[in-house]
């Protein structure tokens, strides 16, 4: 089974006048104000998942700060995750630091969605996860058993739209204050988990954290599949693109080239996925 950890979509509003969700959203404005910057439907998503052999795809919106957009973003992930129930498995999404964020998370989880991110601090360090509202969603993950994606990214080399200033040192204090939740940092956790080489602690603080693949041939060397497996472990990757900004076909050359076992491969493009997500249960 092939799954995508990480794919993006919006509802049409948000689509068609995307200059209308600027104001007061200088994330949103960051990353999306070029028209390059492509938003796509659920139609569009499982057209290229039909395109392109992916089973299965984990399908978020955006960390908007103002409650109405997220609620109403949120609300169409349900939607389209209805429309596609074995095709599309939803995440909630807003800004963890909004005071409504806890709710609205309850709010999702409860009417079925499967976990919580992409979580992202595109214009704060996470620093202000210190916040009591952070501490209240990671509470709600733990008690609906489901995993929370948190962006991360490498913190030297070019600039882009959506590099954060976050320090591997904030990453790790993030790991570490919510140890008891299963976290995925998106984008390789910025390259944590070179740091399993260390004799002492972050191999043990690393249990519960898995790394996905976002945006990976635009960063790294095929190598990083295997030096990943080797320093991270095989069970600990997956597959995931960041739709519409790369399709699928993108990393599984780079795998096949890195040199990757038919075992590993099964499980960072599926297995992996299958088991954090639980579907095997069923």
């Amino acid at each position: 089974m092939l799954i995508d950890f990480h794919t993006h979509i919006f509802p049409p509003a948000i689509r068609d006048r995307r200059d209308r969700f600027f104001h007061n959203e200088p994330a949103f404005e960051l990353l999306y104000a070029s028209p390059k910057a492509k938003l796509v439907g659920a139609a569009e998503l499982v057209a290229q998942m039909d395109a392109q052999g992916v089973d299965k795809a984990v399908t978020f919106g955006f960390p908007w700060c103002a409650a109405d957009t997220f609620k109403r973003h949120n609300d169409y992930i349900m939607e389209a995750t209805a429309r596609y129930p074995d095709r599309l498995i939803g995440f909630c999404c807003m800004d963890a630091a909004q005071a409504q964020a806890p709710a609205e998370v309850e709010r999702c989880l409860s009417a079925g969605m499967a976990g919580v991110g992409e979580l992202a601090f595109y214009c704060s360090e996470m620093a202000c996860t210190d916040s009591g509202a952070l501490d209240e969603i990671m509470a709600l993950a733990r008690r609906f058993d489901c995993p929370v994606m948190i962006h991360t990214n490498e913190p030297v080399g070019h600039a882009y739209p959506g590099k954060t200033d976050n320090t591997l040192a904030q990453i790790y204090a993030l790991v570490k204050k919510y140890c008891d939740n299963r976290l995925v940092l998106a984008h390789w956790g910025g390259g944590l988990f070179w740091y399993t080489l260390m004799k002492k602690e972050v191999t043990q603080a690393l249990t519960n954290v898995w790394f996905d693949t976002a945006a990976s041939p635009f960063l790294y060397r095929s190598d990083i599949y295997r030096l990943a497996i080797e320093l991270a472990g095989p069970d600990k990757i997956l597959l995931g693109t960041d739709y519409p900004l790369l399709s699928v076909n993108r990393y599984l050359d780079d795998i096949e080239k890195s040199g990757v076992g038919p075992e590993d491969k099964q499980k960072i493009c599926g297995r992996n996925a299958a088991t954090l997500l639980k579907l095997n249960a069923g």
